[in-house]
């Protein structure tokens, strides 16, 4: 099924929102410690940390749009459930608050617009686009060669990370059930087609 154009989720439109905001702080703030008008430290420190909020939020749509370029499918082995999963969703009891994270754009996940197959592949695509931001949080430590204070860096890596997490722990909970309902499909149409 061809993928349908949906107008921006509230939560896309946050980020964006927040993406331009921070951006024209980090630069103002930068402009006025860096050309000595003020050399307050904490000028720099309100433009180093508004700069990475966009760096973390401006790199994952990047990196959304380029994992749309990669073939990712729901049977690829990376993607199979594994007993580590039930294990980690029952600890983190994924089940009682999945339901109220922010989903970038849950369109693609409407069974009235998208086959179960395509939701299971968009899972996975969600999930590999999450696990890159874990990669991308990471990057933000190389900060601390710039402007020090690599404690800064590691606690929003960390927040950032677990941040993302959440959501790889919610594809990896509710993708074997969609994968069970395509098997028992599949199942059902194998039986129609041999009467």
């Amino acid at each position: 099924m061809e993928k349908q154009k949906h107008a921006p989720s509230g939560p896309a439109i946050f980020m964006y929102c927040v993406i331009a905001v921070t951006a024209i702080i980090a630069t103002v703030c930068f402009y006025l410690y860096y050309s000595h008008t003020s050399d307050n430290d904490i000028i720099l420190w309100i433009g180093v940390t508004c700069f990475t909020i966009m760096y973390h939020l401006w790199l994952r749509i990047i990196m959304g749009n380029v994992s749309k370029l990669l073939k990712i499918e729901y049977n690829m082995w990376w993607f199979k459930e594994r007993a580590i999963d039930k294990k980690l969703c029952s600890f983190f009891k994924v089940r009682k608050w999945k339901d109220k994270a922010l989903t970038y754009n849950p369109e693609l996940f409407s069974l009235k617009d998208y086959s179960l197959k395509d939701i299971a592949n968009t899972m996975c695509k969600a999930e590999a686009d999450h696990l890159i931001n874990v990669a991308i949080s990471i990057s933000t430590l190389l900060f601390a060669l710039i402007w020090g204070q690599l404690w800064i860096f590691a606690l929003t890596a960390l927040f950032a990370i677990a941040f993302d997490m959440q959501f790889v722990l919610i594809q990896r909970y509710n993708r074997p059930r969609v994968v069970r309902l395509i098997k028992r499909q599949e199942k059902l149409s194998s039986q129609n087609n041999n009467h």
